[in-house]
Parts: C-alpha cells; sequence; structure tokens
C-alpha cells in the first residue's frame, strides 16, 4: 500500500512551495531558475517555480526553449550539483553537449564531529581522526566519492565514538571527492545555470523579466 505524501500548502500564497534544503532558510518560497551565458556574462533564460521544484526537474525543457528561440548553438554547460541526475546526463549526452557538473558534498549529521576534524594525511593516502585513528582508503563510488574507513575494532572502545560515528558496526567513513567531474559530450563554450530561491515580490518581478526572454 503507498502512502500519501503529505505536501504544506500556504494559506496565504498557496502558489508558493514549502523548501527545505542544506544552508537554506526554511519555509514556502519560490525559485528562481536562471542561465547565463558564459563569454558575456548575460542571462539568457529566468523561470520561476514554487519552492519545492527540484532544480533538474525543468533543466532540459529550459534548455530546449532557449535553443529554440534564440538559435544558440550550446557546445558545453556548467551546471552545480543540484543538477548531476541520471536524466539530465542522458540528456546532454543525446545532444552532444559538453557538461562540467560539480559533485555534491556531503554533509556531517548534527551531533558528531564535522568532516574538517579528520586530517588528511596525502603522502599516506589516508584520514586521522581526532582521537588518532587512521582511516584508510576503502573504496571509490560510482559518483567519484573516495571512502576511507576506520577499523571497528579500535574504534569500538574509542572515548569519542558517540561523537564521531552512529553505525552499528562502530565504523567510522570519511567521504573525498576525488577531483572528477561528470563531463558529456563535446564542446568548448556555453552557458551555466543555478537557481536561487526567491519571495513572493521577486517572484513577480523574476516572472516580468521572463515574459521578456
Amino acid at each position: 500500500m503507498n502512502e500519501e505524501k503529505e505536501i504544506k500548502v500556504s494559506k496565504t500564497d498557496p502558489d508558493s512551495g514549502y523548501m527545505i534544503r542544506d544552508v537554506k532558510p526554511e519555509g514556502f518560497f519560490y525559485l528562481d531558475h536562471r542561465t547565463v551565458d558564459m563569454k558575456y556574462d548575460l542571462i539568457t533564460d529566468v523561470h520561476v517555480t514554487p519552492g519545492n521544484v527540484h532544480d533538474s526537474v525543468l533543466y532540459l525543457s529550459r534548455l530546449d526553449r532557449q535553443q529554440k528561440r534564440f538559435g544558440f548553438q550550446v557546445e558545453a554547460i556548467a551546471l552545480d550539483s543540484g543538477y548531476l541526475t541520471t536524466p539530465i546526463c542522458r540528456g546532454l549526452q543525446s545532444r552532444n553537449i559538453f557538461a562540467v557538473i560539480a559533485l555534491r558534498r556531503l554533509h556531517s549529521k548534527q551531533g558528531l564531529f564535522p568532516k574538517w576534524k579528520f586530517t588528511f594525511d596525502a603522502e599516506q593516502v589516508l584520514f586521522v581522526c581526532p582521537a588518532g585513528q587512521e582511516l584508510k582508503y576503502r573504496t571509490t563510488d560510482r559518483k567519484g566519492y573516495q571512502q576511507y574507513a576506520s577499523d571497528p575494532e579500535q574504534y569500538k572502545n574509542c572515548p569519542f565514538l558517540t561523537e564521531c560515528t552512529q553505525s552499528k558496526n562502530h565504523q567510522k567513513v570519511v567521504t573525498l571527492m576525488s577531483g572528477r567531474t561528470a563531463r558529456i559530450g563535446c564542446g568548448t563554450t556555453g552557458l551555466a545555470s543555478q537557481a536561487s530561491s526567491c519571495t513572493a515580490n521577486e517572484k513577480k518581478r523574476l516572472s516580468e523579466a521572463s515574459r521578456i526572454l
């Protein structure tokens, strides 16, 4: 049996969407999705959605709109980590567009040591925890994150265990971006896109701008 998903609706502005994101305010907002020409620093597209619409949902359709409306010959695009999804990668590849997409940064859980507390030893290629234990390289996942893991037998008696990990096997895993980016297709110049939160008044101004574009 499928559970119904509860969607919060504003009583004063039902067109807005309830947004919950890291390092952003929580509440009813709108998102303005902008595309910028990287060579001339000109905004080429503005589209406003409720705050609960993910950045990646409408990206390809907005890209196609710009190409059709302005006759752009897009060779390359730069996107933040919110756009790193399989449909977008597949869509850009089918359009023969080169893309550089940032990898998503993983944040520490509240109450646990932040990542900066773990020191990376480049010579030995491992992390050292606040208690001096070594976290050695284990694997690199499909998204390009290198995983460094502690020895559970050494960690289970650590006085900082509850501040370090909540895993049942007492193992701490720290991830590190390997420096790779998602690259698809070919090309050298193009567009950059991002999404920013905005209020109802800002939404009105952006909607007027989008009609011009």
